[in-house]
């Protein structure tokens, strides 16, 4: 039977908000409080970690009541939308902070890789934080010394690595951050959404030393908002919110059933991309406005496998010519482009320059599971009038296209799904 590497039993932790508005002070009340300044200060540490009955309507639980065990060898994904307590979780298993009820045991040597400038002292240099992370692990210098190269090397930031880190950017400090986490070879290793920071080739790169990880018999704690990545490199999956355990359990089960949770919370600014005049660099003729529809009319950004997306988009300006056409790339998780379309030279479809709104229909949608981005270009007369990066947005989910039920995700199917069939010939 598996052993357990960690042990977590009802953890909560509890912070207190805000503060009490005060009127302004006489004379008389700023000498006092400068004479009872020594007690009152000792009093509001020692209240930090102690709370009465009346002190519950300023106070937060981040975490309550949480318990699950994970066997030692397994990758265990933690999902949940923001503030639902996800880093609070890690921060408490790394020891940053404490809990204020519960426990959680943790057999083995600890590496985290959390927010950005956690774990780095500003003023060392890159190679004196890898030797300190080292010897907080408990590492000996010798054992340091073996994996140096393969970390500066992974980190992809060797000419800086006697420069200190607070001159680094967030980027050189998570390729470092992670090299450092993931080649000292600690028992446990957890990982926040951090990796989100770094460039799209270093994060297939992290994610494929995860797996090196976990063959190699470590254990994993993945915090990620990427349904995609999580479903690649997890089996089980803890989904929490407002700081409660909702599900645990199999990995395509608690995303699906997160997934649909999500569906019916879109925000309305999702689906309603109003574009930011600072992106528009004097053009004449731009983008300024998207709106994302499904076949039944309704505004919204999740779509099911072999569903049609509607786009309508809206102009301001004029081009210097009297027509323009327009073209739309999609991209997956990965940053990899897996369809594209063009008004004008795939369908010789072009508008007039006084059209300021049109309708792209695409679809049926034959991506797997993931989310996806929409990058908008606008052209007339050959030239490019303006291109829109980040336009819209959408996620495929429940991408179960055949009779087995099992879901299709980008990182183990690929990109699209075409339609196949199995024949005996003999």
């Amino acid at each position: 039977m598996p052993n357990p590497i960690i042990k977590i039993n009802n953890l909560s932790k509890r912070y207190r908000i805000g503060a009490e508005e005060k009127g302004d002070k006489t004379f008389r009340e700023t000498i006092m409080d400068w004479v009872c300044a020594p007690i009152n200060n000792f009093i509001k540490l020692r209240n930090l970690t102690k709370f009465k009955n009346n002190d519950l309507e300023n106070v937060i639980w981040a975490l309550k009541d949480i318990s699950f065990e994970i066997n030692e060898g397994e990758v265990l994904g933690i999902i949940g939308k923001n503030g639902s307590g996800k880093t609070t979780l890690l921060k408490v298993l790394s020891r940053i902070t404490q809990p204020t009820n519960g426990f959680a045991e943790l057999y083995g040597r600890v590496s985290s890789l959390l927010d950005v400038g956690t774990g780095f002292h500003p003023e060392l240099t890159g190679r004196e934080n890898i030797y300190l992370n080292g010897a907080i692990l408990g590492m000996r210098k010798k054992e340091i010394e073996e994996k140096f190269d393969e970390i500066v090397a992974f980190s992809e930031i060797g000419k800086f690595i006697d420069t200190p880190v607070k001159r680094f950017s967030s980027g050189m400090w998570v390729r470092l951050a992670f090299a450092i986490a993931a080649h000292l070879e600690p028992e446990i290793l957890l990982i926040d959404e951090v990796l989100a920071v770094g460039d799209i080739s270093f994060q297939k790169k992290c994610l494929g030393k995860v797996q090196d990880v976990v063959k190699g018999g470590r254990t994993v704690l993945f915090v990620s908002h990427n349904m995609g990545v999580i479903r690649n490199l997890c089996k089980k999956v803890v989904w929490i919110d407002n700081g409660k355990v909702v599900q645990k359990g199999d990995v395509d089960e608690v995303v699906k059933d997160y997934e649909k949770a999500q569906m019916r919370q879109v925000d309305k600014s999702s689906y309603i991309i109003e574009r930011n005049p600072e992106e528009i660099k004097n053009s004449s003729f731009y983008f300024n406005r998207v709106e994302i529809f499904n076949e039944k009319n309704e505004r919204t950004t999740l779509f099911r496998y072999n569903e049609k997306l509607n786009l309508i988009i809206g102009f301001a300006g004029f081009p210097l010519t009297n027509k323009y056409s327009v073209e739309f790339h999609i991209y997956n998780e990965l940053g990899q482009m897996v369809s594209m379309g063009a008004s004008g030279s795939y369908h010789d479809k072009y508008f007039s320059s006084n059209v300021k709104k049109i309708k792209i229909g695409i679809g049926p949608l034959t991506f797997t599971s993931g989310r996806y981005r929409i990058l908008l270009k606008v052209l007339s007369g050959g030239r490019y009038y303006d291109i829109w990066e980040n336009a819209a947005g959408f996620n495929i989910i429940e991408c179960q296209p055949f009779k087995t039920n099992h879901e299709m995700s980008v990182f183990r199917e690929g990109a699209c799904i075409l339609q196949q069939s199995f024949d005996e010939i003999e």
